[in-house]
């Protein structure tokens, strides 16, 4: 009576087993195409942030920008700041500027072009670790001067705000994700470009804020979970084999 009682229960743990090894081995594949992904993502953005800058695309051809093609793509343009509330966006630390590792506020006004279309600006980090309005207020007050400037930066697409993503605060006209279009039409900017521009320069006198060259160094630990999804399919089945000798051997 016991070994056919045995069977069943011998033959559903090896499905249960070569399920959750299928599983193991699905999710370092896709860790390794992930890390190939991310490689060539990379070398791509690498590539476009050592390009000379271009002019900015016209407004014509604004609709037809994508952040797979055209995301950081350098650009030179004239405009004018425009004397409008500006924003202030959180930062815990950025993964393309190494000199904003730590908390602080991105700062993003609208600026006039020649042709006057709006693009919004994201001026450059300042370093306001409880996000004060004063020292954003303070910061960007110089730059808002009336006059056109010379301008060089990256093109930028707007993020989407994740679950966890903290709603804006319209006092303190803070926001936690990077969307300038939410950002203009809460603050009353009017229709701005489909992106934003990140700054290199120019750069105030004394820094603040402060932009500066973006460089990529994105997280890649990819390798790293593959070997251990594979190592754990590679336990599961030794867990197996050494569970089936002991079924045999009693």
């Amino acid at each position: 009576m016991n070994p056919p009682a045995r069977k069943p229960r011998v033959a559903g743990f090896a499905l249960f087993t070569l399920f959750l090894t299928a599983v193991f081995v699905a999710l370092g594949v896709w860790q390794l195409q992930r890390r190939a992904a991310k490689h060539e993502l990379v070398a791509a953005l690498t590539e476009r942030l050592a390009t000379a800058p271009v002019p900015l695309p016209p407004p014509a051809l604004w609709a037809g920008l994508n952040p797979a093609r055209d995301e950081f793509r350098r650009v030179s343009f004239t405009a004018t700041y425009a004397a409008l509330p500006d924003a202030m966006v959180y930062s815990s630390g950025s993964a393309v500027r190494k000199d904003a590792s730590g908390p602080g506020t991105w700062a993003f006004l609208p600026a006039r072009l020649p042709s006057g279309e709006t693009v919004v600006i994201d001026a450059g980090f300042v370093e306001n670790t409880m996000q004060d309005r004063g020292v954003e207020d303070r910061a960007v007050k110089k730059l808002v001067t009336g006059q056109p400037v010379a301008l060089t930066g990256y093109l930028r697409f707007p993020e989407a705000p994740g679950w966890l993503t903290p709603a804006e605060n319209r006092d303190k006209r803070l926001w936690f994700v990077r969307d300038h279009r939410a950002i203009a039409s809460a603050l009353g900017w009017g229709t701005v470009a489909p992106f934003y521009v990140d700054l290199e320069q120019p750069a105030p006198e004394n820094g603040i804020p402060r932009p500066g060259p973006l460089d990529v160094h994105l997280k890649d630990d990819h390798l790293q979970y593959a070997v251990t999804w594979f190592l754990l399919a590679g336990a599961v089945l030794i867990a197996f084999a050494v569970w089936a000798r002991g079924r045999r051997r009693s």
